[in-house]
């Protein structure tokens, strides 16, 4: 019960089989003794390079320990939640529900289309939320007038679609996902002609956007259809221009009705101003801009910011979350309810392992168990005031309704409240104050969203993490292999800055977050790191193999049973983790595929990074994730067949690496095949051996990309070339 006496808006549960983890945790970590012993036991005094590898060796496992110690810290004590949305109906009507601010981020729409920025706002548009006490706000960082020219079609389009939606509870309410999913009603001829007009509606409406997204330029007789184009008569560049904010539906305008007369949510554009000379700090600026600009327009307490490819596919998505932020024991304790991030491209075995389904189902429940997920940067539904500063305090108490009350604002006209924001979206706007650092997202950091939940966490507030039955948000993956080593480089690089910096949880966060919580972050900022450890066991054990040294106990001896024991549980456990999460055994393959690249890659690349930046050689870069393909690129993607076709220094790493460890199984094949005592020779190399034939299994796609395929998506031959001479020289090194 809440402290009013009412039944609580959710509950949390614990899993099943939890004591079965804990068991295969504690026996991983008994199995690790054993190993340390043995390394210690046995270190070699009498070669020098044999020492060297074995401290090596040792060095890494230390590494692979401490980092699973974390992983078991995340996972001791998951949580899951389950929301009451009928209690919420009965205790808030309609017209007592909070306003909710939505914001939709875009930054380029060469690589984020314009129609699919516009899926995801009338996606939002339409949730089964009071219309009225919705606001919608699209940060076009990109400054284009196609966007605004899309944005300015799905204002209209919303007064068909909002009906369509309430009417046949559409799920989901993107146009585009629900008109390539569902058949129209068969069993109304009345609705199914409405549902055919509308469709064709749709259709016309995406026809006329991508026509003129492809000329790249807006007619002269479309230009007249809004004052709003006029701006761009003022814009030299999309990194030199005013303010651009256009109120395309105000919500207080009783003329703001869809075709059945019921009122539509308030649609602002916005594109703020850039100049050369101000550093505009990437999606945290433009966040920081919408804070202030709703602020004077709509001022909701709560805020969901959802990225352009994330559209919503739960209409209920607000009131889940209003069910933490309002429940009267708890919500007062809670500044954010993060969503899980889903995908809707994914091919069936996920070839680039781009669903994060273990994270998204098994780790940020433990996370939250642990005193909140962190904030992903998009699908989280915030409260104002948090976002803005506010410490915690137990004293506390929702005051939202007071943030809702401002009679200035109703009495101003559409035009002058657009005159009014446009000073809040300026360059100067944040000079002198504390925007970027104590208030709004942090600045400074490739990954806003860790940095900003994580100083949340720091004054003393807790997260939510709410997996619904539907999904709440679906987005897209990069669709090539570059692109998504290259996405997580800049996910492995940011995390690292943050941990190196002042802002490290153990430093920043020790006085409002628990040691669980701390270590918790780390399991992410601590990404990049792992790529040392990683690309030690991928070279030492092959490099020894060819120079004749052992780094593991005979295959005879009661000593390898330890190391079987890690290799064997350690990966059945998450292939089970994998497979419960609705994973397939070759999507499990795939993952596995994709750390190992990974780590040897976008983390190796990511920690140099980090280590120019102290050294102050470099400056932090966003990059933006393509969100569309080449015709023949995607179709090789569909076939789950590996995407290579450029040349990267990841690929020439991924590929010198593949080569190496091919040479070193064939040389230790060979060792054992030509030697007169073979079982001898075998046990006592056979653990490498193992190793480098896990690692060529795994570099299959590779192999066939360099010396296979005929297609446009090979390997580069210069990339071939120098990962041939790379490895034929370690090999040359290791042999003599």
């Amino acid at each position: 019960m809440g402290s009013g006496g009412n039944l609580p808006f959710f509950e949390t549960k614990p899993p099943k089989g939890l004591v079965l983890f804990r068991l295969y945790a504690v026996s991983i970590f008994m199995a690790i003794c054993f190993i340390f012993f043995y390394r210690v036991s046995y270190f070699p005094v009498e070669v020098k390079t044999e020492r060297w590898a074995w401290v090596g060796t040792f060095l890494a496992e230390l590494w692979f320990t401490f980092y699973f110690f974390i992983t078991v810290i995340v996972r001791w004590n998951p949580v899951y939640r389950y929301t009451f949305k009928d209690r919420l109906s009965s205790r808030y009507s309609k017209e007592a529900l909070p306003k909710v601010d939505i914001f939709v981020c875009t930054a380029d729409p060469g690589m984020e289309p314009p129609i699919m920025v516009i899926n995801t706002v009338l996606s939002v548009m339409a949730y089964d939320y009071p219309p009225e006490k919705l606001s919608v706000y699209l940060s076009d960082d990109g400054g284009s007038d196609l966007t605004f020219y899309a944005l300015l079609e799905a204002a209209r389009f919303s007064q068909v679609w909002l009906p369509l939606c309430r009417k046949l509870k559409v799920e989901p309410r993107s146009p585009e996902a629900y008109f390539a999913t569902t058949p129209e009603p068969v069993d109304n001829s009345v609705m199914a002609q409405e549902w055919l007009h509308i469709k064709k509606s749709y259709e016309d409406m995406k026809t006329r956007i991508e026509i003129i997204t492809k000329v790249g330029k807006i007619p002269a007789d479309r230009r007249k259809e809004h004052k709003g184009f006029y701006d761009w008569d003022f814009v030299s560049s999309r990194h030199d221009h005013q303010t651009i904010l256009q109120i395309l539906i105000d919500g207080r305008d009783p003329k703001a009705m869809d075709i059945e007369g019921k009122p539509l949510p308030t649609l602002v554009y916005l594109a703020r101003e850039k100049r050369p000379q101000y550093h505009h700090n990437f999606k945290a600026g433009a966040l920081n801009a919408l804070i202030r600009v709703s602020s004077n327009i709509s001022n909701a307490p709560f805020i969901l910011n959802v990225d352009c490819d994330m559209y919503s596919n739960n209409s209920e998505a607000i009131r889940d979350a209003l069910c933490f932020l309002l429940d009267e024991e708890k919500g007062h304790e809670i500044a954010f309810v993060q969503f899980p991030q889903n995908f809707g491209n994914l091919t069936k075995n996920d070839i680039y392992g781009s669903s994060l389904r273990v994270i998204m189902e098994i780790e940020l429940p433990g996370y939250d168990g642990n005193g909140g997920p962190c904030y992903v940067g998009t699908g989280c539904v915030h409260r104002r005031e948090t976002l803005c500063g506010l410490k915690y305090s137990k004293e506390f108490k929702v005051e939202w309704r007071a943030m809702e009350t401002d009679h200035r604002r109703s009495k101003e006209s559409t035009s002058v409240l657009e005159e009014n924001c446009k000073a809040l979206a300026s360059c100067t706007c944040e000079e002198g104050t504390q925007w970027g650092n104590q208030v709004g997202l942090k600045y400074g950091c490739a990954v806003e969203d860790i940095l900003t939940g994580l100083s949340i966490h720091s004054r003393g507030w807790r997260s939510v993490y709410f997996y619904p039955e539907r999904k709440a948000f679906v987005g897209a993956v990069p669709t090539t292999l570059l692109q998504s080593l290259v996405q997580f480089k800049r996910w492995a690089e940011g995390d690292l800055q943050v941990f190196l910096s002042d802002h490290c949880p153990f430093i920043y966060g020790r006085q409002g977050m628990s040691l669980k919580l701390q270590l918790s972050y780390c399991i992410y900022l601590l990404w990049a790191l792992n790529c040392f450890a990683t690309l030690y066991y991928v070279i030492a054990p092959s490099f020894c193999l060819l120079k004749g040294i052992s780094l593991f106990p005979k295959m005879s001896s009661s000593w390898c049973l330890p190391f079987l024991y890690v290799i064997f549980f350690s990966r059945a456990h998450s292939l089970v983790e994998f497979l419960m999460s609705g994973g397939t055994i070759r999507g499990w393959l795939n993952e596995q595929r994709m750390w190992l690249f990974r780590y040897t890659t976008s983390s190796f690349f990511a920690t140099i990074d980090n280590i120019l930046k102290l050294c102050g050689y470099s400056k932090s870069a966003f990059v933006i994730t393509a969100k569309v393909a080449d015709d023949n690129v995607y179709q090789r993607y569909k076939q789950e067949v590996m995407e290579f076709g450029a040349t990267s220094p990841m690929f020439t790493i991924l590929a010198t690496l593949a080569l190496f460890n091919l040479f070193s199984f064939i040389g230790g094949t060979k060792k054992v095949a030509l030697d007169d005592v073979h079982i001898e020779v075998f046990g006592l190399y056979g653990f490498q051996i193992l190793l480098c034939c896990i690692l060529v299994f795994l570099n299959l796609p590779i192999y066939q990309g360099m010396f296979f395929r005929k297609d446009s998506g090979k390997m580069p031959a210069s990339v071939t070339y120098q990962s041939l001479t790379f490895a034929l020289l370690a090999c040359a090194m290791a042999m003599y």
